[in-house]
Protein backbone atom coordinates (compact mmCIF):
# COMPACT_ATOMS: atom_id res chain seq x y z
CA UNK A 1 0.00 0.00 0.00
CA UNK A 2 1.85 3.39 -1.22
CA UNK A 3 1.79 6.44 1.47
CA UNK A 4 -0.30 9.33 1.05
CA UNK A 5 1.02 11.77 -1.59
CA UNK A 6 -0.16 15.38 -0.29
CA UNK A 7 1.20 16.91 -3.69
CA UNK A 8 -0.21 14.26 -5.72
CA UNK A 9 -3.18 14.75 -4.23
CA UNK A 10 -3.09 18.78 -4.62
CA UNK A 11 -2.31 17.96 -8.45
CA UNK A 12 -5.51 16.31 -8.38
CA UNK A 13 -7.80 18.56 -6.80
CA UNK A 14 -6.85 21.90 -7.91
CA UNK A 15 -10.50 23.90 -7.71
CA UNK A 16 -10.66 22.94 -4.11
CA UNK A 17 -6.57 23.82 -3.34
CA UNK A 18 -7.42 27.30 -5.12
CA UNK A 19 -10.62 27.50 -3.08
CA UNK A 20 -9.55 27.17 0.05
CA UNK A 21 -6.18 29.47 -0.70
CA UNK A 22 -8.50 32.25 -1.44
CA UNK A 23 -10.77 31.51 1.71
CA UNK A 24 -7.28 31.88 3.18
CA UNK A 25 -6.27 34.56 2.40
CA UNK A 26 -9.54 36.61 2.22
CA UNK A 27 -9.94 35.17 6.01
CA UNK A 28 -5.93 36.78 7.21
CA UNK A 29 -6.76 39.59 4.97
CA UNK A 30 -10.09 39.96 7.18
CA UNK A 31 -8.16 39.52 11.15
CA UNK A 32 -5.31 41.67 10.15
CA UNK A 33 -7.64 44.60 9.58
CA UNK A 34 -9.08 43.52 12.76
CA UNK A 35 -6.38 43.54 14.34
CA UNK A 36 -6.16 45.87 17.71
CA UNK A 37 -3.60 48.72 17.31
CA UNK A 38 -1.48 50.26 19.73
CA UNK A 39 1.64 51.95 20.27
CA UNK A 40 2.60 49.92 23.48
CA UNK A 41 1.39 46.67 24.53
CA UNK A 42 -0.61 46.79 27.84
CA UNK A 43 1.05 45.43 30.67
CA UNK A 44 -0.40 45.07 34.45
CA UNK A 45 1.26 47.41 37.19
CA UNK A 46 1.44 45.30 40.54
CA UNK A 47 1.78 48.31 42.99
CA UNK A 48 -0.55 50.93 44.50
CA UNK A 49 0.07 53.41 46.58
CA UNK A 50 -1.61 54.58 49.52
CA UNK A 51 -1.29 58.45 50.57
CA UNK A 52 -2.48 59.97 53.84
CA UNK A 53 -1.49 63.38 55.29
CA UNK A 54 -1.76 65.01 58.80
CA UNK A 55 -0.48 68.90 58.89
CA UNK A 56 1.31 69.63 62.18
CA UNK A 57 2.83 66.36 63.02
CA UNK A 58 6.08 65.26 63.29
CA UNK A 59 7.65 62.28 61.21
CA UNK A 60 7.75 60.19 64.42
CA UNK A 61 4.00 60.74 65.11
CA UNK A 62 3.20 60.14 61.57
CA UNK A 63 5.11 56.99 61.56
CA UNK A 64 3.67 55.47 65.30
CA UNK A 65 0.16 56.97 64.03
CA UNK A 66 -0.23 56.34 60.70
CA UNK A 67 2.55 54.18 58.83
CA UNK A 68 2.51 51.56 61.11
CA UNK A 69 -0.74 51.02 61.25
CA UNK A 70 -0.94 50.53 57.47
CA UNK A 71 1.61 48.23 57.24
CA UNK A 72 0.81 46.06 60.06
CA UNK A 73 -2.74 46.12 58.39
CA UNK A 74 -1.81 45.59 54.99
CA UNK A 75 0.18 42.18 56.17
CA UNK A 76 -3.21 40.27 56.15
CA UNK A 77 -3.12 40.40 52.18
CA UNK A 78 -2.45 37.17 50.85
CA UNK A 79 -0.33 37.98 47.70
CA UNK A 80 1.48 41.15 49.24
CA UNK A 81 5.41 40.45 48.73
CA UNK A 82 5.86 43.43 50.97
CA UNK A 83 5.71 47.40 51.06
CA UNK A 84 7.64 50.21 51.14
CA UNK A 85 7.03 53.78 52.90
CA UNK A 86 7.83 57.46 52.81
CA UNK A 87 7.38 59.15 56.06
CA UNK A 88 7.79 62.85 56.43
CA UNK A 89 6.29 65.74 58.58
CA UNK A 90 2.70 65.72 58.16
CA UNK A 91 2.56 62.48 55.32
CA UNK A 92 2.73 59.35 54.63
CA UNK A 93 3.40 57.51 51.28
CA UNK A 94 3.06 53.49 51.72
CA UNK A 95 4.28 51.38 48.62
CA UNK A 96 1.85 48.26 48.13
CA UNK A 97 3.74 45.20 46.06
CA UNK A 98 2.20 42.30 45.10
CA UNK A 99 3.56 39.20 44.09
CA UNK A 100 5.57 38.77 40.77
CA UNK A 101 3.17 35.62 40.52
CA UNK A 102 0.28 37.24 40.96
CA UNK A 103 -2.51 36.73 37.88
CA UNK A 104 -3.28 39.97 36.23
CA UNK A 105 -6.93 39.12 36.79
CA UNK A 106 -6.27 39.15 40.37
CA UNK A 107 -4.78 42.46 40.65
CA UNK A 108 -7.90 44.85 40.46
CA UNK A 109 -9.81 42.27 43.41
CA UNK A 110 -6.58 42.69 45.72
CA UNK A 111 -7.09 46.63 45.24
CA UNK A 112 -10.35 46.03 46.30
CA UNK A 113 -9.52 44.56 49.75
CA UNK A 114 -6.66 46.99 50.26
CA UNK A 115 -9.30 49.11 49.91
CA UNK A 116 -11.53 47.42 52.62
CA UNK A 117 -8.83 46.92 54.92
CA UNK A 118 -7.82 50.41 55.34
CA UNK A 119 -11.91 51.28 55.41
CA UNK A 120 -11.41 48.97 59.04
CA UNK A 121 -8.93 50.79 60.85
CA UNK A 122 -9.58 54.41 59.53
CA UNK A 123 -11.14 55.12 63.10
CA UNK A 124 -7.95 54.42 64.55
CA UNK A 125 -6.12 57.61 62.88
CA UNK A 126 -5.60 60.21 65.12
CA UNK A 127 -8.08 63.26 64.51
CA UNK A 128 -7.22 65.80 61.73
CA UNK A 129 -5.78 62.74 59.16
CA UNK A 130 -7.06 63.11 55.91
CA UNK A 131 -6.81 60.02 53.71
CA UNK A 132 -6.16 57.46 53.50
CA UNK A 133 -5.99 57.99 49.70
CA UNK A 134 -5.57 55.37 47.14
CA UNK A 135 -3.93 55.39 43.86
CA UNK A 136 -3.66 52.09 41.88
CA UNK A 137 -3.91 53.83 38.09
CA UNK A 138 -0.59 55.45 37.17
CA UNK A 139 -0.23 53.17 34.73
CA UNK A 140 -2.37 54.65 32.43
CA UNK A 141 -1.09 56.63 29.91
CA UNK A 142 -2.80 59.37 27.27
CA UNK A 143 -2.88 58.88 23.54
CA UNK A 144 -4.76 61.73 22.37
CA UNK A 145 -4.49 65.28 24.32
CA UNK A 146 -6.29 68.43 23.09
CA UNK A 147 -5.49 72.05 24.56
CA UNK A 148 -8.54 74.57 24.90
CA UNK A 149 -7.48 78.08 24.64
CA UNK A 150 -9.50 81.49 24.65
CA UNK A 151 -8.76 85.01 24.63
CA UNK A 152 -10.78 87.11 27.46
CA UNK A 153 -11.98 84.24 28.40
CA UNK A 154 -11.81 82.85 31.88
CA UNK A 155 -10.64 79.86 33.25
CA UNK A 156 -14.28 78.88 34.28
CA UNK A 157 -15.72 79.40 30.54
CA UNK A 158 -13.08 77.58 29.41
CA UNK A 159 -13.53 74.29 31.80
CA UNK A 160 -17.11 74.48 30.53
CA UNK A 161 -16.66 74.15 26.85
CA UNK A 162 -14.14 71.37 27.94
CA UNK A 163 -16.46 69.50 30.03
CA UNK A 164 -19.06 69.25 27.59
CA UNK A 165 -16.39 67.60 25.06
CA UNK A 166 -15.82 65.21 27.81
CA UNK A 167 -19.46 64.12 27.44
CA UNK A 168 -19.84 63.94 24.28
CA UNK A 169 -16.37 61.73 23.44
CA UNK A 170 -16.82 59.32 26.30
CA UNK A 171 -19.85 58.44 24.65
CA UNK A 172 -17.33 56.87 21.59
CA UNK A 173 -16.70 52.90 21.36
CA UNK A 174 -13.59 52.35 23.18
CA UNK A 175 -12.93 55.23 25.18
CA UNK A 176 -11.24 54.87 28.41
CA UNK A 177 -10.29 57.55 30.67
CA UNK A 178 -11.21 60.59 29.91
CA UNK A 179 -9.67 63.13 31.66
CA UNK A 180 -9.20 67.30 32.30
CA UNK A 181 -5.74 68.04 32.79
CA UNK A 182 -5.41 71.90 34.66
CA UNK A 183 -8.61 73.29 35.53
CA UNK A 184 -8.43 75.53 38.41
CA UNK A 185 -11.15 75.56 41.00
CA UNK A 186 -13.21 77.65 41.98
CA UNK A 187 -13.00 79.30 45.71
CA UNK A 188 -14.96 81.91 47.25
CA UNK A 189 -12.43 84.20 49.52
CA UNK A 190 -13.14 85.67 53.04
CA UNK A 191 -10.46 88.30 53.73
CA UNK A 192 -10.96 89.20 57.62
CA UNK A 193 -10.66 92.87 58.56
CA UNK A 194 -8.23 92.59 62.56
CA UNK A 195 -9.29 96.53 62.86
CA UNK A 196 -12.64 95.81 62.29
CA UNK A 197 -12.80 92.47 64.64
CA UNK A 198 -11.33 94.19 67.65
CA UNK A 199 -13.14 97.19 67.03
CA UNK A 200 -16.74 94.74 67.62
CA UNK A 201 -14.84 92.65 70.54
CA UNK A 202 -15.61 89.37 68.89
CA UNK A 203 -12.87 87.00 67.35
CA UNK A 204 -12.60 85.25 64.37
CA UNK A 205 -13.13 81.69 65.75
CA UNK A 206 -16.54 82.81 66.26
CA UNK A 207 -17.52 84.19 63.10
CA UNK A 208 -16.40 80.93 61.55
CA UNK A 209 -18.34 78.83 63.87
CA UNK A 210 -21.55 81.05 63.36
CA UNK A 211 -20.88 80.71 59.30
CA UNK A 212 -20.76 76.83 59.71
CA UNK A 213 -23.71 76.84 61.62
CA UNK A 214 -25.54 78.93 58.98
CA UNK A 215 -24.40 76.59 56.77
CA UNK A 216 -25.52 73.38 58.55
CA UNK A 217 -27.27 70.60 56.31
CA UNK A 218 -30.07 69.23 58.94
CA UNK A 219 -32.83 67.85 58.66
CA UNK A 220 -36.02 70.14 59.42
CA UNK A 221 -39.31 67.54 59.38
CA UNK A 222 -42.04 66.54 58.14
CA UNK A 223 -45.53 67.78 57.69
CA UNK A 224 -48.19 64.70 57.26
CA UNK A 225 -51.07 65.68 55.22
CA UNK A 226 -53.53 62.69 54.77
CA UNK A 227 -51.95 60.27 52.68
CA UNK A 228 -48.81 62.90 51.63
CA UNK A 229 -45.20 63.34 53.54
CA UNK A 230 -43.88 66.57 52.71
CA UNK A 231 -40.42 67.19 53.72
CA UNK A 232 -39.69 70.71 54.89
CA UNK A 233 -36.03 72.65 54.01
CA UNK A 234 -34.58 75.61 55.73
CA UNK A 235 -33.44 77.89 53.17
CA UNK A 236 -30.13 80.20 53.94
CA UNK A 237 -27.22 77.83 52.95
CA UNK A 238 -24.33 79.71 51.07
CA UNK A 239 -24.81 79.28 47.07
CA UNK A 240 -22.58 81.95 46.17
CA UNK A 241 -20.67 84.84 47.13
CA UNK A 242 -23.98 87.10 47.04
CA UNK A 243 -25.41 85.11 49.46
CA UNK A 244 -22.68 85.17 51.95
CA UNK A 245 -22.26 89.31 51.60
CA UNK A 246 -26.40 89.08 52.36
CA UNK A 247 -25.78 87.08 55.72
CA UNK A 248 -26.35 88.65 58.72
CA UNK A 249 -24.32 86.94 62.12
CA UNK A 250 -25.01 86.50 65.56
CA UNK A 251 -22.05 86.65 67.57
CA UNK A 252 -22.30 86.74 71.79
CA UNK A 253 -25.76 88.68 71.01
CA UNK A 254 -24.76 91.11 68.56
CA UNK A 255 -26.08 91.24 65.13
CA UNK A 256 -24.12 92.58 62.36
CA UNK A 257 -23.24 92.09 58.33
CA UNK A 258 -20.51 89.66 57.65
CA UNK A 259 -19.36 92.23 54.73
CA UNK A 260 -18.91 94.31 58.32
CA UNK A 261 -15.52 92.45 58.83
CA UNK A 262 -14.71 91.00 56.09
CA UNK A 263 -14.06 91.43 51.98
CA UNK A 264 -15.89 88.69 50.06
CA UNK A 265 -14.56 87.38 46.63
CA UNK A 266 -14.62 84.95 44.31
CA UNK A 267 -11.05 83.13 43.02
CA UNK A 268 -9.05 80.13 41.79
CA UNK A 269 -6.97 77.77 44.28
CA UNK A 270 -3.83 79.95 44.91
CA UNK A 271 -1.42 77.88 44.24
CA UNK A 272 -3.05 75.98 41.64
CA UNK A 273 -2.74 72.52 41.73
CA UNK A 274 -1.88 72.14 38.36
CA UNK A 275 -1.03 74.17 35.59
CA UNK A 276 -1.29 73.20 31.59
CA UNK A 277 -0.24 75.63 28.60
CA UNK A 278 0.07 75.36 25.13
CA UNK A 279 2.60 77.28 23.26
CA UNK A 280 3.09 79.45 25.97
CA UNK A 281 -0.25 80.25 26.44
CA UNK A 282 -2.47 79.15 29.46
CA UNK A 283 -4.81 76.01 28.29
CA UNK A 284 -7.12 73.73 29.61
CA UNK A 285 -5.99 69.83 28.64
CA UNK A 286 -8.32 67.26 27.44
CA UNK A 287 -6.65 63.88 27.63
CA UNK A 288 -8.04 60.87 26.08
CA UNK A 289 -7.59 56.78 26.29
CA UNK A 290 -8.59 53.83 24.56
CA UNK A 291 -9.49 50.67 26.62
CA UNK A 292 -6.96 47.76 26.47
CA UNK A 293 -7.47 45.91 22.64
CA UNK A 294 -9.26 48.66 20.94
CA UNK A 295 -7.81 49.87 17.31
CA UNK A 296 -6.21 52.59 17.75
CA UNK A 297 -6.56 54.10 13.92
CA UNK A 298 -10.72 53.26 14.44
CA UNK A 299 -10.54 55.16 17.59
CA UNK A 300 -8.54 58.43 16.28
CA UNK A 301 -10.81 58.72 13.25
CA UNK A 302 -14.02 58.47 15.73
CA UNK A 303 -12.33 61.05 18.10
CA UNK A 304 -11.03 63.11 14.85
CA UNK A 305 -14.95 63.30 13.63
CA UNK A 306 -15.97 64.31 16.78
CA UNK A 307 -13.76 67.47 17.66
CA UNK A 308 -14.59 68.76 14.49
CA UNK A 309 -18.25 68.80 15.05
CA UNK A 310 -17.10 69.93 18.57
CA UNK A 311 -14.91 72.72 16.77
CA UNK A 312 -17.73 73.78 14.79
CA UNK A 313 -19.88 74.67 17.45
CA UNK A 314 -17.80 76.93 19.31
CA UNK A 315 -17.93 80.67 19.63
CA UNK A 316 -15.57 82.67 17.92
CA UNK A 317 -12.11 82.86 20.23
CA UNK A 318 -11.68 79.46 21.61
CA UNK A 319 -9.55 77.49 19.93
CA UNK A 320 -8.77 73.46 20.10
CA UNK A 321 -5.11 72.02 19.32
CA UNK A 322 -4.19 68.69 18.41
CA UNK A 323 -1.40 68.28 21.02
CA UNK A 324 -0.46 64.49 21.30
CA UNK A 325 -1.83 62.31 18.19
CA UNK A 326 -0.92 59.05 19.37
CA UNK A 327 -2.88 57.44 16.73
CA UNK A 328 -1.36 59.02 13.83
CA UNK A 329 2.32 57.84 15.08
CA UNK A 330 0.64 54.14 15.00
CA UNK A 331 -0.68 54.54 11.38
CA UNK A 332 3.20 55.44 10.48
CA UNK A 333 4.38 52.30 12.31
CA UNK A 334 1.82 50.01 10.92
CA UNK A 335 2.15 51.22 7.56
CA UNK A 336 6.36 51.38 7.62
CA UNK A 337 5.32 47.77 8.73
CA UNK A 338 3.12 46.87 5.83
CA UNK A 339 5.52 48.16 3.58
CA UNK A 340 8.62 46.78 4.54
CA UNK A 341 6.55 43.23 4.52
CA UNK A 342 5.47 43.80 0.75
CA UNK A 343 8.77 44.08 -0.39
CA UNK A 344 9.97 41.53 0.92
CA UNK A 345 7.40 39.40 -0.38
CA UNK A 346 7.85 40.53 -4.04
CA UNK A 347 11.55 39.96 -3.45
CA UNK A 348 10.58 36.37 -2.49
CA UNK A 349 8.41 36.01 -5.05
CA UNK A 350 10.94 37.28 -7.48
CA UNK A 351 13.26 34.82 -6.49
CA UNK A 352 10.80 32.44 -6.66
CA UNK A 353 10.26 32.44 -10.38
CA UNK A 354 13.80 32.46 -11.02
Amino acid sequence: MSKFNLSDWALGHRSLVWYFMILFIVAGAYAYMALGREEDPSFTIKTMVVQAQWPGASAQEVTQQVTDRIEKKLQELDNLEHTRSITTAGQTIVFVDLLPKTNARDVKPTWSRVRNLIDDIRHEFPQGVAGPFFDDQFGDVYGNIFAFSGDGLSQRELRDFAEDARSRILKLPDVGKVDIVGAQDEVIYLEFSTRKIAALGIDRAAIISALQAQNAVTQSGFVEAGPERIALRVGGRFLSEDTLRGINLRVNDRFFALTDVASITRGYVDPPYSLFRFNGKPAIGLAIGMKTGGNLLAFGEAIEKTVTGIVRELPVGVSVEWVSDQPEVVHEAVGGFTKALAVDFREELTLGFR
